[in-house]
């Protein structure tokens, strides 16, 4: 024990919180010691916490970003696939090309799709209403035109 110096009491210091070796002093022990500041950990706490909170409500703002538009992609493909169905279920005398815009036409009570615009008709539509416009797209859904 006599050869370790760190464990001997400094008479200076015995009254001193601290009575370990100079270099570890939490404190400056003179006046060439280099300003020491002590923090306060319930800043550092806060600050922390503050931006933590912050990030993650960033974070969270940008998933429920994410899910609406996914609800929204959601919700075209299933109205597209009602329009599908709808379109489906009229009458077709002829197999649809991919990528062609076709219309379809309401006749006492029967739907009928066709190539022919309302337009094109001029002014005697051989059809009681003009329903949509659509175009066939490759997964042989439809894409209402508006």
């Amino acid at each position: 024990m006599e050869n370790n110096q760190e464990f001997e009491i400094d008479p200076l210091k015995h009254d001193a919180l601290y009575q370990g070796p100079d270099k570890f002093s939490p404190i400056p022990l003179s006046v060439s010691s280099p300003k020491i500041n002590p923090i306060d950990k319930r800043l550092v706490k806060a600050n922390a916490f503050e931006t933590m909170q912050y990030q993650a409500n960033q974070q969270i703002m940008m998933l429920k970003q994410q899910a609406d538009l996914l609800i929204e992609q959601a919700r075209l493909i299933e109205e597209r696939l009602r329009v599908s169905q709808k379109i489906y279920e009229a009458d077709l005398n002829f197999e649809p090309v991919i990528g062609t815009i076709y219309h379809v036409y309401e006749k006492k009570g029967k739907t009928l799709l066709s190539i022919v615009a309302p337009y094109e008709w001029g002014s005697n539509l051989p059809f009681d209403r003009h329903i949509c416009s659509a175009r066939l797209l490759a997964d042989k859904s439809w894409e209402l035109l508006k």
